[in-house]
């Protein structure tokens, strides 16, 4: 069970001194009020948290319970201008059975393409109920006109993507124009039509936690299904400390309008260990709840075969061979 209760009541940001939660977007100024109100994020009491939870020894049992879980977590990925349909076709091969020696291995929860390779993806995973997951909006860096973003969305869903992955205009947030980039998120949740919708805020690129908070009540406040910290293309990626920063925003959000929302650390989460950091700050910061692929996904290449590795040698008491798993 999580150890940290939601931050009181916050009365002053989520009801806007007494107005509903939905008029803080009634206007620029309205929304930069509500941004502004938001406590600030005290960042070395974060960091500590963060990597006080890091420590936390998980034995044998458990181990085997946060691997599979792990497991079924992974946005399997494969995002470079080198991708061909045959490695889109192995690698969601891989995340229907990720180990072909064992048949008990979970799959992946999604695999995650650029959009010209959803209809591939959509027809390799036909009926594995893994995930199509792609990425939209001009990824990564989302520096396209507004018609252009929605078309590469349209695009993505006709292809048979399951779930949209979209970047924020950092550009306009870190300008000030918070509206601009709630608009934009709302028009792209529109053309998702059934396949849900993760919010990438690129924090590697929004200097400071205090933003990535922002950031974050913006997304879930215009309906991402997701949050997500990042794009795997920019120096800094997931920590345990901004993702921490976003599992405290879904569970604030969920005390105050009974929405839940997910969350997905992407970039640089390589190690069983690494993932298993992830999970305790899942469990002991949002709660049980969002222990679950659902609500929960890591964005990641070689995690995976970290994972395999780490429960090859659980169940055999040895570690494996390099060829044991593919390299993707």
């Amino acid at each position: 069970m999580p150890t940290t209760a939601p931050s009181p009541k916050l009365s002053t940001a989520f009801e806007q001194g007494g107005a509903p939660l939905s008029d803080a977007t009634a206007s620029d100024s309205a929304l930069r009020r509500f941004l502004f109100g938001l406590p600030g994020v005290d960042a070395v009491g974060l960091e500590a948290r963060a990597a006080s939870l890091g420590t936390r020894s998980i034995k044998t049992t458990a181990k085997a319970y946060a691997i599979d879980l792990a497991i079924s977590m992974i946005d399997l990925t494969t995002l470079e201008g080198a991708d061909t349909p045959g490695k889109v076709r192995a690698l969601a091969a891989k995340a229907v059975n990720p180990d072909p020696t064992d048949r008990t291995t979970p799959r992946t929860a999604a695999v995650c393409v650029y959009p010209d390779m959803a209809s591939t993806a959509a027809a390799a995973l036909a009926g594995s109920g893994v995930k199509v997951a792609s990425v939209a909006t001009a990824f990564p860096a989302g520096r396209a006109a507004l018609d252009v973003k929605l078309a590469d969305v349209r695009d993505a869903v006709a292809a048979g993507a399951d779930e949209i992955d979209m970047v924020i205009d950092r550009g306009a947030f870190l300008s000030g124009r918070f509206l601009k980039v709630y608009e934009e998120i709302l028009a792209v949740k529109a053309e998702c039509g059934p396949a849900r919708l993760k919010v990438i805020f690129e924090t590697g690129e929004l200097s400071t936690y205090d933003n990535i908070r922002r950031a974050s009540w913006i997304g879930m406040l215009a309906g991402a299904d997701f949050i997500k910290t990042s794009t795997g293309k920019v120096a800094t990626n997931a920590t345990p400390a901004n993702t921490l920063l976003m599992l405290e925003a879904v569970r604030d959000f969920r005390a105050a309008t009974g929405v839940q929302i997910g969350v997905k650390p992407a970039g640089g989460i390589r190690t069983t260990k690494d993932a298993v950091k992830f999970l305790v700050l899942v469990n002991e910061t949002a709660g049980e709840d969002w222990l679950d692929p659902h609500w929960f996904r890591f964005g990641a290449s070689s995690l995976l075969n970290d994972l395999l590795m780490q429960r090859q040698k659980l169940s055999t008491g040895r570690y494996s061979g390099p060829d044991y798993v593919t390299v993707d």
